[in-house]
């Protein structure tokens, strides 16, 4: 029971670790957002701990990889989104083709990138964990997104609305 006690405290400290080092690499602009970043993040590092059953041990090499995997791919998101509106932006306004094929060339670009950052990160992980809890990441993520979709819409995770 002790050593359990204890594993639960160094898995915690990574964690508030984890969370330290993620809020480190965005800027805190109240009004942009990032309370809610911050907030998902915290939600998200308890749920994939208890999804993947993460030991202190592989918490330690883990969260460090997961974080900067995090940030990579949420620049690749935000380039994606703004190379996209450009893209809209130039097709809205009746740019010339020219310049539309420019635009649309830095968005499929931006898309590209983050389709390599998705590709590779499997195996970054594959350094730090086992393939099974690798494995088990990606349908953790993908439920945690489900969570938040329900809880955004007001409903349960089987979609039918909430009972009032």
């Amino acid at each position: 029971m002790k050593i359990k006690s204890i594993a639960s405290v160094l898995m915690m400290m990574g964690m508030m670790l984890s969370m330290e080092a993620f809020a480190g690499t965005h800027s805190h602009n109240p009004g942009n957002g990032e309370e809610w970043k911050q907030k998902m993040m915290s939600e998200k590092i308890a749920f994939l701990t208890t999804e993947l059953n993460i030991t202190p041990e592989e918490a330690q090499a883990f969260w460090p990889v997961y974080n900067q995997i995090w940030k990579e791919k949420d620049e690749a998101m935000e380039a994606v989104f703004k190379t996209g509106k450009e893209l809209r932006d130039a097709v809205d306004n009746g740019k010339s083709g020219k310049e539309i094929a420019k635009f649309l060339d830095a968005h499929l670009k931006a898309q590209e990138k983050q389709r390599e950052l998705d590709t590779a990160a499997a195996g970054r992980y594959m350094e730090v964990l086992p393939v099974e809890k690798v494995a088990k990441l990606y349908i953790a993520e993908e439920k945690f997104r489900r969570q938040q979709i329900h809880k955004l819409h007001g409903k349960p995770e089987n979609g039918s609305p909430k009972k009032q």
